[in-house]
């Protein structure tokens, strides 16, 4: 079993920054990737950004060039840099873990961008 726990998250203005932690433990050797998603009120869990153990990483459209994703795996830690943030960035973030059979998710940090 994988644990997560978030950080980091809060409120900020229109084009400010954030940076979301997420520090992982029990099974950690199991973890294939990690990254985030993030889910608004009324609207489906989305993908923000993965980054697998091989450095690969996926973002959403909407926060390429924006956002940033990096892992410590020595700390077992993801890590999603977020800058000029936007009102529709606004949502629960959700850190993720890929375990084969049994992905892992943490229990979500608010992120709130003012206009």
């Amino acid at each position: 079993q994988v644990h997560l726990v978030e950080s980091g998250g809060g409120l900020v203005q229109s084009g400010g920054s954030l940076r979301l932690s997420c520090a992982a433990s029990g099974a950690i050797f199991s973890i294939k990737a990690m990254g985030w998603y993030r889910q608004s009120p009324g609207e489906e869990r989305e993908l923000v950004a993965i980054i697998t153990n091989e450095g690969g990483q996926i973002y959403a459209d909407s926060v390429k060039g924006r956002f940033t994703v990096a892992r410590d795996n020595a700390k077992s830690s993801v890590y999603l840099q977020m800058n000029s943030l936007k009102p529709e960035d606004t949502a629960v973030y959700f850190c993720y873990a890929a375990v084969p059979g049994s992905n892992q998710w943490g229990q979500g940090t608010q992120v709130t961008v003012s206009s």
